[in-house]
């Protein structure tokens, strides 16, 4: 019999928080992240004042850390590639195709990253409330559709994110382009791919706060990663917006601009990166 649900909270029709009692007077609340990233359940007994956490089985533990191991590396690695490519361009080491074979190899970087932030949440752990509240890991799956999800939203606009930008990586290639033509081909792909990484971050803040609008959690290492990587999003939204080409003059609104921003944006992913790879199990 499912135990009686005390209390639901998310935003919208996404729960990203339950609580409910097990017939033995425990208290249990599953919170999506931390049990999809780190596989774990609180649980409080009555009369406990402080509440202890209970995991999901070994295997699935082990599942969790090989894909954010992955995911963290991929972030570092195509956050620096970035950064370099933006330190080319800037500072002259090198000319615009050089610099656009950087910023496409750390686009695959990206795109790693993305898809392994989606399979983290296709084959993490779910809670049972049914079974006592536990969870429990399914078969592996490459592919999902879970709208309703608020987790899977997230990572998938993410991913299809950094798909935009590798639209926007491939046409740089180009040579011979009017301003109109980059402005259609380069530019656009990079201004939506920024709105969709901003629009995932902010997902991610929903998925943690529990409400539509951000908050300050300073203790949570998740709030962390998301926080830095939207504050990364925001500087590659800066770079992106002044990166347009004037069709009067065929000059940059800023290229130092432009290229600041990528350069100090890329590392935030970096940095966001590295501080995934300890929300692990």
């Amino acid at each position: 019999m499912e135990p009686p649900q005390q209390r639901a909270e998310g935003a919208g029709p996404f729960t990203t928080r339950l609580t409910w009692q097990r017939p033995e007077g425990d208290t249990v609340v599953w919170e999506s992240r931390p049990a999809r990233r780190r596989g774990t359940l609180a649980v409080r007994s009555p009369g406990e004042t402080a509440a202890r956490t209970t995991t999901a089985d070994a295997e699935a533990l082990a599942r969790l850390r090989r894909l954010n191991t992955i995911a963290s590396v991929a972030f570092v690695i195509g956050g620096a590639l970035f950064a370099l490519g933006a330190a080319v361009a800037q500072f002259g080491w090198g000319d615009t195709a050089e610099s656009a074979a950087i910023y496409f190899a750390g686009g695959l970087f990206f795109n790693t990253g993305g898809y392994v932030s989606l399979l983290q949440v296709l084959n993490g752990p779910r809670h049972t409330p049914e079974g006592g509240g536990r969870l429990v890991t399914g078969g592996w799956k490459w592919w999902g559709y879970e709208p309703m999800r608020l987790d899977w939203l997230s990572t998938f606009v993410l991913f299809v994110g950094t798909l935009v930008f590798g639209v926007n990586l491939l046409d740089s290639f180009l040579q011979g382009l009017s301003a109109q033509q980059t402005n259609r081909l380069v530019w656009a792909p990079d201004v939506i791919g920024c709105l969709l990484f901003l629009l995932s971050g902010h997902l991610a803040f929903v998925e943690i706060c529990h409400r539509p609008w951000p908050c300050l959690r300073s203790r949570s290492l998740g709030w962390w990663v998301v926080a830095v990587n939207q504050f990364g999003s925001v500087l590659f939204m800066v770079s992106a917006l002044t990166a347009f080409t004037r069709p009067a003059t065929g000059s940059l609104v800023s290229a130092g601009v432009a290229n600041w921003g990528t350069l100090c944006g890329a590392l935030c992913f970096s940095l966001g990166g590295i501080l995934q790879a300890f929300e692990r199990p």
